[in-house]
């Protein structure tokens, strides 16, 4: 291949499927209005202070209510959490608007909803969001935390739900 040709967006997310992803809803609410969404695509940025990103597909309209909200929430799944995953990665059938009735939220300092059996929760200001390619990267600083038991996470690899 030369640096002229692009890399096969299929040979690529052939290979991303065997990268191991920790499980998480990213959630926000914005005029009485919540999303959620299903995402691997989130790490740590910097203890100090604390932030993190979040990748979103750009191409939904239905994302945009991340950057109106200016808050979310990173939610971190656990085993029994696979059927809440599937739900609001919209692989179900159940409607957006429902898709919140599958787990008990809470909210922390944000007011972003916040999942209260997740492994942990990280509640956040948005602080700045990056457009790259399809998808917003949404960087935020982490402004509280929640910790839920001590569970088995949920993982995503191979195109299929594990545990670790």
């Amino acid at each position: 291949m030369t640096e002229q040709q692009q890399l096969d967006p299929v040979v690529y997310r052939n290979g991303m499927a065997r990268y191991a992803g920790h499980v998480q809803v990213v959630t926000t609410e914005y005029e009485g209005v919540k999303r959620g969404v299903t995402v691997t695509a989130a790490c740590s940025v910097s203890d100090n202070p604390p932030s993190l990103l979040v990748c979103l597909n750009s191409s939904n309209a239905n994302n945009e209510i991340f950057l109106k909200s200016g808050v979310f929430a990173l939610n971190s799944l656990a085993a029994h959490h696979q059927s809440l995953a599937i739900g609001f990665a919209g692989l179900s059938a159940v409607a957006a608007e429902d898709r919140f009735a599958s787990g008990e939220w809470q909210t922390l300092v944000t007011g972003a909803p916040v999942l209260s059996d997740a492994v942990v929760s990280f509640d956040c200001r948005l602080t700045d969001v990056k457009q790259a390619s399809t998808h917003f990267v949404l960087f935020g600083e982490v402004v509280a935390m929640h910790f839920g038991s001590s569970s088995s996470s949920l993982i995503y690899l191979d195109r299929g739900f594990r545990t670790l």
